[in-house]
């Protein structure tokens, strides 16, 4: 099962302190809107995004259909394989994706531990 792309969701208080912290430690960012409250930072192959206001907690998160550098892969599994295989498993997701439609979804799953698990497809 090939998940895609994975990086840390953090929720924060403050985008710019976040932001001013995070590029201490050596991060850049890659994408987002501070605008809209939410930036994405890279170091390296680490991502991480930061998001104001836009959810509780923290999440994993993969991104089917992309490397960690965010370029499309030529193939890759789609949210809706995935939700229908991990069904099959057993987990059933907290927020599913509509199997009618097709391109952009998401599905989250919570771990045994409560830990949510975001997967967010783009395309």
């Amino acid at each position: 099962m090939q998940l895609g792309a994975f990086s840390i969701s953090l929720s924060v208080k403050d985008l710019a302190a976040s932001q001013a912290f995070y590029t201490k430690l050596g991060f850049e960012q890659a994408g987002g809107n501070a605008e809209q409250n939410w930036l994405i930072l890279r170091n390296g192959e680490t991502v991480i995004g930061l998001f104001q206001g836009m959810f509780e907690g923290n999440l994993l998160t993969f991104n089917p259909g992309w490397d960690q550098q965010a370029k499309d892969l030529p193939e890759f599994t789609d949210v809706r394989a995935l939700q229908a295989t991990l069904g099959e498993q057993g987990i059933t997701p907290v927020q599913a994706a509509d199997p009618a439609t097709e391109g952009p979804a998401r599905m989250i799953l919570v771990d045994p531990d409560g830990n949510q698990i975001l997967v967010d497809q783009h395309r």
